[in-house]
């Protein structure tokens, strides 16, 4: 039975206004200087990584490129440059296709309708509808992984969320208030009390807003499968090794590396040369004639 549209809302709200975290991209002077750009920016980089690492990456790469024009006319290596160890680093050259999508396709201004967002490079339906909520003030639902494990208990009486369906819309959907504003406020505290309140295998149930409504307190906190996808370990894989090279070649200022310096004493040359193909195949580096350099 999907719940009902009030259920929670109140809660969430008053808890949102005295508990959520002080974070840049929330605060009135960053919309107002940076607008939806900002938060584009914002969700590109808070893509499975924590807010602590991105807030300074953030705030340099907005003071470099503070609208979509200015890193529309960035090289690719200049992008990448920027991003440095932010991690996966595919996400700095889809952000800055999106750039050069809104420079030439929307006269340099961030679309607000979902449709067009989703119309760019590298966004999908939870960036596409962040923008559209957190910046346009639209009436939407923002799904996120916490979000889902908020939903899976306090609604479904699950401790983990199902993979991610069409549902999970539907769900959040029927938790949001009529009014526009009050809707994004219980957005943005359903993912907030999930990143800090109702985690993953530490939650801290008697600080949660929606203690007394809980399915999954009412049922006694059952243990359920948890069916989300591992990631694979860090710590000498691919994504190591891509790594490593993007490193070397930033720390060669624009400079080409010949094959036989990159990573030249990686214990696994076969996966070093693994992670060079790859890094050539989706634009992240380039080669020529035997060398290497991020891309111009």
């Amino acid at each position: 039975m999907p719940p009902s549209p009030t259920r929670g809302a109140p809660e969430l709200i008053a808890w949102y206004r005295a508990h959520a975290r002080d974070l840049p991209w929330r605060r009135p002077e960053y919309l107002a200087r940076y607008g939806a750009w900002g938060v584009l920016v914002s969700e590109f980089m808070l893509q499975q990584t924590p807010v602590t690492r991105v807030i300074p990456h953030l705030q340099a790469w907005l003071a470099r490129w503070p609208d979509p024009a200015a890193l529309a006319s960035a090289t690719g290596a200049e992008v990448l440059q920027q991003w440095a160890n932010l991690g996966y680093p595919r996400r700095a050259l889809w952000l800055h296709r999106a750039a050069v999508a809104i420079r030439d396709q929307h006269d340099g201004t961030t679309p607000r309708d979902v449709a067009s967002l989703l119309a760019l490079p590298g966004i999908g339906d939870y960036t596409a509808r962040a923008v559209a909520v957190f910046a346009f003030g639209d009436r939407h639902p923002v799904v996120d992984t916490n979000t889902r494990r908020v939903i899976a208990r306090a609604v479904h009486g699950r401790a983990q969320p199902e993979p991610p369906s069409r549902r999970d819309l539907d769900d959040m959907l029927a938790l949001l208030p009529d009014d526009r504003g009050d809707a994004a406020i219980v957005n943005a505290a359903a993912m907030e009390l999930g990143a800090t309140v109702c985690t993953a295998r530490t939650p801290d149930c008697a600080r949660c807003p929606l203690l007394d409504s809980c399915a999954w307190r009412a049922a006694g906190y059952p243990e359920s499968e948890d069916r989300r996808r591992r990631q694979a370990r860090y710590e000498g894989s691919d994504r190591q090794a891509r790594g490593r090279v993007l490193r070397a070649l930033r720390h060669a200022d624009g400079h080409r590396l010949p094959a036989a310096e990159v990573l030249a004493d990686w214990p696994d040359p076969a996966q070093r040369d693994r992670a060079i193909d790859s890094l050539i195949a989706d634009g992240l580096i380039e080669a020529e004639d035997g060398e290497f350099l991020l891309p111009r």
